[in-house]
This record gives structure tokens, C-alpha cells and sequence, in this order.
């Protein structure tokens, strides 16, 4: 048996979506910015998706701007901020996604715009009474905090956020790539500017994604060469990753709430399993299941004699997860996130994610090689 645990990584494609990107691919070969009747039926398929997602986020079409992914929704908003916006000061913090904070790490210093990180509290959370201190005074600002921590699940008061921001002034991006697809979003009803979306995070293909843009936030294309997403964003557009993303979208919204309580059953359930096989067991971040998001759990293990190994022994009995992003995979330098959580670093540590396709009994198999790893120590 081979279990999937490694899903705010990436998820496998839904059949359907897989169905209907086929059946795309097979049948709409037509450029969307060709006049004819192949082009304009491509170019109905893009429109009639932009429509959908709005439809369930609650926002109007021409907010949406379709990318090749989440990296580059994250760096086209705080792009748009600097050059449209001239911000001259963000507020991030040390535990954003890389695609955020190498990204303002970069433009800040080239651009002289002060860069600023909110303090966290001991389970990661955003210290939200240092964030109205950083608010109540300042120059233009841009506020950049993820939704939810790729790593250690930590889920931010999202509207509490945004209202801080509006009340201050200062503009909102949030990184949803974790959240989106698996929480409803009224984004009329929220005060934010940008948020960002990977397909692949929930059922979707890879190398899709949108950047949402609030209608009242001017923005100016930064990738050139041609007049596709109304200017906006220059290149041929991915039609069969765009229709894919979309359905993937109505799958994800079907039964939102469903998915929720499937998933954070058994994230709950493994973690008092954990606690009670591995009494020395801990957790990063918080758990709490309203703060915390349902599809993540880093799992603090006790002293092994093989730690720098434990990832590996786990996939070589079947359990595949991660000890943080995939996308710092092949990195020699330790969790970023860890590290700014001050978490213990000494002991091993693994990230299980789980999707609305993970069973029990995946989670009793993997809970079963976990304990034969730990029995196998104390035999030897």
C-alpha cells in the first residue's frame, strides 16, 4: 500500500477535471485571440470560466486575471503595489510562502521601499496589536500575510485583517494558495485588494492559477508582448489549464462544507492517535480546529536514532509527506517557517496534508508504519 499524505504540496487531478482538459485539448485547438470560429470558441471557454470562479467568489469577472500559478499571482500583486500603488513601505511577516517573501525581499531593496515584518506570537499566529501599532503610523503601505501557512496550517482572521487595513489605509494582499478551494470566499464582503490562486492545490492541474484585483485597484500589465487578459497579462493563454482550474473550482464548492468536516476529521483523529501511540509527540503551530487549517499538520516527533532519515523511511513503507514546502525541495537550508516560530529544531519534524480523497484507513496505515518505526528503535 502507498499513501498520499503530501497534499498542500500538490493534489492528484479529479477524474473529472482530467475529462473535460482531455476533451478540451482533443476538440479546441483554436488560438483565443484568433478572430475566427476556432479562436472566438477558445476564447468563449476562457470568458465562461473567468465567470464561474467569479460566480464563486463572489466578485466581478474582470477582477480575475488568469496566471501560470500562485508565484506569479504573489509577485504580479506586490509588483502592482510598488509600481501602481508606489507603496512605500510592506508589512509582511517571517513565516510568508517564498513566492512572498523573497519577492518583496528582491523589490524592496531595488526600490527602496521599506520593508517591515509583524511579530508572531509562540504558535505563529500574527501579533495583531504590533500590526495596528505598525498601521496607526507610517507612509503608504502595503500589508502582505498569508491566509493560512503552507507548513504549519496556521489560519489568520482574514476579514479582522482586511477591516485593519481599511481603517488604516493601507492596502491588503493575501496569499490564499492553501485556502482557496477549500473555504468560501465572499470577496465583495471583504476588505481586501489581491489574493492569489493555484489550480493544483485543490484537484486542478499544475501551471494554472488567477490573481484577483480589486476593481478599484489600478494595475498595469508586467508581463508584455501581447494584448490577452484585457492587456493585463501579455502570452497565449493556457486554455485547457484555464478550463480545468474552473472545474476543479465547482468540484471544490459542490460541498465545501463537507470537505471541510471529511478532512478535519481525519486530521483530528490522527492527531489523537499520535498523541496516544507516541505519548512525547508535538505539534507546530496551533491545532485548534477554528485556527488552524483543516488539510495541514506538522508533527514534532520524539528523538530518534534515525531523524535525518525519517522522511525517507517513511516513503520507503508507503507514507509519502513532506518536512515543509515542496517548493524549497533540494534546499540544504532548514524550514524557514520553523525557524521563525522558534520551534525545536533538534527533534525531527514532518508535514502530513491531507485532501477530501484521504481515507481512514490511509491514515491507520500510516499511523501503523510511524509506530514500527519507533517500536523497530527500541527492539534494536
Amino acid at each position: 500500500m502507498r499513501v498520499y499524505l503530501d497534499n498542500a504540496a500538490t493534489t492528484p487531478v479529479a477524474p473529472e477535471v482530467a475529462d473535460i482538459m482531455a476533451e478540451c485539448i482533443r476538440e479546441d485547438f483554436g488560438n483565443p485571440s484568433s478572430t475566427h470560429t476556432f479562436g472566438r470558441k477558445s476564447k468563449g471557454l476562457i470568458e465562461t470560466s473567468r465567470r464561474t470562479i467569479a460566480k464563486h467568489l463572489n466578485c466581478l469577472p474582470k477582477e480575475i486575471i488568469f496566471t501560470s500559478g500562485g508565484t506569479e499571482a504573489d509577485n504580479m500583486a506586490i509588483l502592482c503595489a510598488i509600481n501602481d500603488l508606489k507603496v512605500e513601505r510592506i508589512i509582511s511577516s517571517p513565516i510568508e510562502h517564498h513566492a512572498v517573501s523573497h519577492t518583496v525581499e528582491h523589490h524592496c531593496a531595488q526600490r527602496n521601499v521599506e520593508l517591515v515584518m509583524v511579530r508572531l506570537d509562540e504558535k505563529g499566529h500574527v501579533d495583531v496589536s504590533h500590526l495596528s501599532e505598525l498601521l496607526a503610523a507610517g507612509p503608504k503601505t502595503l500589508v502582505s500575510l498569508m491566509h493560512a501557512n503552507n507548513e504549519i496550517g496556521n489560519l489568520m482572521d482574514l476579514r479582522r485583517i482586511g477591516e485593519m487595513c481599511r481603517e488604516s489605509g493601507a492596502y491588503f494582499h493575501s496569499d490564499t494558495v492553501q485556502t482557496m478551494g477549500h473555504y468560501a470566499f465572499d470577496l465583495k464582503d471583504l476588505n481586501v485588494d489581491f489574493v492569489t490562486c493555484a489550480a493544483h492545490k485543490f484537484h486542478g492541474p499544475k501551471g494554472v492559477g488567477f490573481l484577483y484585483v480589486n476593481e478599484r485597484i489600478p494595475f498595469h500589465a508586467i508581463i508584455h508582448g501581447g494584448a490577452q487578459e484585457r492587456g493585463l497579462r501579455g502570452g497565449t493563454e493556457n486554455l485547457y489549464g484555464i478550463v480545468g482550474l474552473a472545474k476543479a473550482m465547482d468540484l471544490a464548492y459542490e460541498d465545501v462544507e463537507g470537505h471541510q468536516q471529511h478532512v478535519q476529521e481525519l486530521k483530528s483523529y490522527f492527531i489523537s492517535e499520535l498523541q496516544n501511540k507516541l505519548p512525547d509527540v508535538g505539534f507546530h503551530g496551533d491545532i485548534t480546529p477554528e485556527k488552524s487549517l483543516y488539510t495541514v499538520l506538522n508533527v514534532c516527533f520524539p528523538p530518534h536514532e534515525k531523524s535525518g532519515v525519517l522522511l525517507f523511511t517513511l516513503d520507503m513503507r508507503g507514507v509519502a509527506c513532506s518536512g515543509g514546502s515542496a517548493c524549497s525541495s533540494g534546499s540544504n537550508k532548514g524550514s524557514h517557517v520553523l525557524e521563525g516560530i522558534h520551534a525545536d529544531m533538534s527533534r525531527p519534524n514532518a508535514r502530513f496534508s491531507f485532501s477530501r480523497y484521504t481515507t481512514k484507513e490511509e491514515i491507520d496505515f500510516a499511523l501503523e508504519q510511524i509506530c514500527a518505526i519507533y517500536e523497530t528503535e527500541k527492539v534494536s
